[in-house]
């Protein structure tokens, strides 16, 4: 006869086999019940992690029965509590999501309890039961520990300071203008353009913070800005604002990168006053998120390169990527066989957008891609044949393009 602790241990294998698709699970409830944690794509990759290794941790607490004295806390999750201290969001939130993974987890094993002989259930069940919670409970004492900790040092920092009235500012309620001024020495009655920065690789807080100062000097030059103002986000992201001269109807900077950076950026729009600090900041947030799905969908490689995208060129895109089921849903409806993978259809793609943007011209398509007039023709052809539809497709092209601009931009994550 088998003895508890290897019933129990075999019980952990077995939910071991279907741990992805549980850890899926987890992440979609987590971010549906508890709103605070629902940020941006790149922190939602946090949590995933921080998720994935606590259950790969927890198995292996239950299924081996090793003293709970050695139990360490896992690196993805302190990091994610760490991350949540910097943002403002409650501790509760955190110990709300683990409260809500035991009971997830727990429903799952006692399903698969129901294989043990009946005699053996009643003891398995509860052995779960006493070595789960154990778990539960070491573990948010230590990220609660993290969280405190870091909690307390970003508060008491400067960057905290600057951080706490931004959110008021951004928050969209009263706020005491000149008070704010004074302690951000930042103007509020500027045009504003605001950015969101971000490594394209791996990088210490202090390095990240030394090329932002780059890009900022750079960027005041640039647009003979009258002050700027940085306030870090959390240690992998920095949020820019620059306050600049007058103007009137600009929908957009000609803010590039500084040479040899290694930094991504979103840009907002410029805009006037406090209604355009809070704007510019929403719609660089809305560009961070279409680059964050992006790299999501490439397994979270992104790319080395950098990436400075202002959100004009993306402005659709953008307020479609807060639902990417949804947009997948239109881009594959919209483009059929076009929306499929892989390097040939991202070539007929790219050479149809363009065409279309170029106002159907040939001519000026084959200069913008560096190919022959009669290439283009070839694969407008091509892709045209692949739509729903075929060429009548477009004769009202505007879902057309605003499919492919979402492929172009959201890639994997769209596709078929």
């Amino acid at each position: 006869m088998p003895t508890e602790q290897a019933l129990i241990s075999r019980l952990a294998d077995r939910f071991g086999e279907r741990r992805d698709g549980v850890v899926a699970d987890l992440v979609r409830m987590t971010l549906v019940q508890i709103d605070d944690l629902d940020h941006d794509a790149a922190t939602r990759s946090l949590l995933e992690a921080s998720i994935t290794e606590n259950v790969v941790a927890a198995l292996n607490f239950v299924g081996r029965d090793f003293d709970a004295d050695l139990l360490e806390a896992p690196s993805a999750a302190l990091a994610y509590a760490r991350i949540l201290a910097q943002r403002d969001v409650s501790l509760s939130a955190l110990v709300r999501a683990y409260r809500i993974g035991h009971s997830r987890v727990l429903d799952d094993c006692f399903t698969l309890a129901e294989e043990l002989p009946p005699e053996d259930r009643v003891a398995v069940v509860l052995a779960l039961v006493r070595r789960s919670a154990l778990y539960i409970d070491q573990i948010c004492e230590q990220v609660g520990r993290a969280y405190e900790r870091e909690r307390e040092r970003w508060v008491a920092s400067q960057d905290g300071e600057r951080r706490r009235w931004v959110g008021e500012l951004l928050g969209g309620g009263p706020v005491d203008r000149a008070a704010a001024e004074r302690a951000l020495r930042y103007p509020l009655d500027a045009v504003h353009v605001a950015c969101t920065l971000w490594p394209t690789g791996r990088m210490t807080s202090f390095d990240l913070l030394t090329a932002v100062d780059e890009v900022r000097a750079h960027a005041t030059a640039a647009l003979r800005a009258r002050a700027a103002l940085v306030v870090p986000t959390d240690e992998r992201e920095v949020r820019l604002w620059l306050a600049l001269p007058a103007r009137s109807g600009a929908d957009r900077t000609d803010l590039t990168p500084p040479e040899g950076t290694s930094l991504h950026a979103a840009v907002g729009r410029p805009g006037a006053g406090l209604d355009g600090f809070r704007s510019s900041a929403r719609q660089a947030a809305r560009v961070r998120e279409v680059l964050g799905t992006r790299a999501g969908a490439a397994g979270g490689r992104g790319t080395e390169e950098p990436l400075w995208v202002h959100y004009a060129d993306v402005a659709p895109v953008a307020l479609m990527a807060g639902d990417p089921a949804a947009v997948r849903d239109f881009v594959t409806a919209t483009l059929g066989e076009l929306a499929a993978p892989g390097a040939r259809g991202a070539v007929l793609r790219e050479t149809l957008r363009v065409f279309l943007a170029h106002r159907r011209s040939h001519a000026a398509a084959a200069t913008a891609l560096n190919l022959h007039r009669n290439s283009v023709q070839y694969r407008v052809r091509q892709a045209s044949a692949l739509l729903p539809g075929g060429a009548h497709a477009l004769d009202d092209d505007f879902p057309v393009r605003a499919a492919l601009l979402a492929a172009q931009w959201l890639g994997d994550a769209v596709l078929a």
